[in-house]
């Protein structure tokens, strides 16, 4: 399949709804009926699993097959409730990183996606930092983030983000919702020091603050599919 290469990043007319046909990289998650838009894609986030807390974390897989694409590049993301990752669970990330690049897919790297609250960004990076650490180098590690990081994020804490992680996906909704007035957290992510991706949520609202094409920072949108 040819690979769509888009010279600057797809948008919606202001106001209007996400058509996932404008767009080139998005999120693919389980239970969620791949959808036409796919097969242009430049890139695609795809779940991998689950980790979860309780007495004994553990990472739960999610999807039961190796995937096999080869137009796009694939990042494996994991949905994470806990930071109390075990040996076990980091030795379980690699293997699932060698499957998926020995199918032959071009994967990029790891998004860890994890509602980090506001005030805790000091510990999530830290916690980040040593999963770098564990990662080999070939593969780049992003994360997903939150509106509210852009207008009350600690700089110091995101500076640190900033040194560890290669990209933020900042989402602007929540659930299957798009969050009401996200319009004046995306005019502040100017203060977000990291590459930086927006996340949007397949037929929801969107519009663009004018400014935002013009940050060096911005590298285009990724749309969270959904099933009709």
């Amino acid at each position: 399949m040819p690979l769509l290469l888009s010279a600057t990043p797809a948008q919606t007319p202001p106001g209007a709804t996400v058509d996932a046909t404008r767009y080139d990289a998005f999120w693919l998650w389980a239970g969620v009926k791949p959808q036409p838009a796919l097969a242009r894609a430049h890139r695609i986030y795809l779940l991998q699993g689950a980790v979860v807390g309780g007495d004994a974390p553990r990472l739960i897989a999610q999807r039961p097959a190796v995937p096999q694409v080869r137009h796009a590049e694939l990042w494996m993301v994991l949905r994470v409730e806990t930071l109390a990752w075990t040996p076990r669970i980091d030795a379980q990330l690699l293997a699932a990183l060698q499957r998926w690049q020995r199918a032959g897919n071009r994967v990029a790297g790891v998004q860890i996606d994890f509602d980090a609250r506001t005030r805790h960004l000091d510990r999530y990076a830290a916690f980040l930092k040593t999963l770098r650490t564990k990662l080999p180098p070939r593969y780049k590690l992003g994360i997903t983030g939150l509106l509210d990081w852009s207008a009350n994020g600690d700089p110091e804490a995101l500076a640190n983000l900033a040194g560890v992680v290669d990209e933020v996906v900042v989402q602007i909704y929540q659930g299957r919702h798009v969050i009401p007035g996200y319009q004046g957290y995306v005019a502040k992510l100017d203060r977000l020091p990291i590459a930086f991706r927006i996340g949007l949520l397949q037929g929801g609202e969107w519009t663009p603050p004018p400014a935002l094409a013009a940050n060096p920072r911005f590298q285009g949108y990724v749309v969270f599919l959904l099933n009709p």
